[in-house]
This record gives C-alpha cells, sequence and structure tokens, in this order.
C-alpha cells in the first residue's frame, strides 16, 4: 500500500489505523493533527479510521514557545 504523507511517498504492507501510522513514523509529540485528503480527522477516530492505498496525509505537530 502506498501513502503520501507530508508530500513523501511511503509504503506500507497493509492498511494502518492513524494512531499505528503514527506509532510507525516514530512521532512522539503529544499534540498533532491529521488530516486525509482535505479532511480533518478529529481525535476520537484516531483508533478506528483506516488509512488506505493512495491517501494523501498531512500529520501537523504542534510546537510551544515563546
Amino acid at each position: 500500500m502506498k501513502v503520501i504523507i507530508n508530500g513523501e511517498e511511503r509504503e506500507f504492507d497493509r492498511e494502518l489505523t492513524i494512531k499505528e501510522l503514527v506509532e510507525k513514523l516514530g512521532i512522539k509529540a503529544p499534540n498533532y493533527a491529521v488530516a486525509v485528503g482535505m479532511e480533518v480527522i478529529p481525535k476520537s477516530e484516531y483508533d478506528s479510521y483506516k488509512i488506505k492505498d493512495g491517501d494523501k496525509v498531512e500529520i501537523v505537530t504542534f510546537v510551544g514557545g515563546g
């Protein structure tokens, strides 16, 4: 399965939930947002929303500072 993540093509052996994808990518930020296509996915769906072949995913992490 091929997925575009933040503009970079990645390949996985099966469909993944958003939670699984974030874990595989090693994202440790406590606050992040995920959009698939042009739709922002609610955090409540991260455990169940499946990323499919050909999806375009944007993952944005939030950094505090001042």
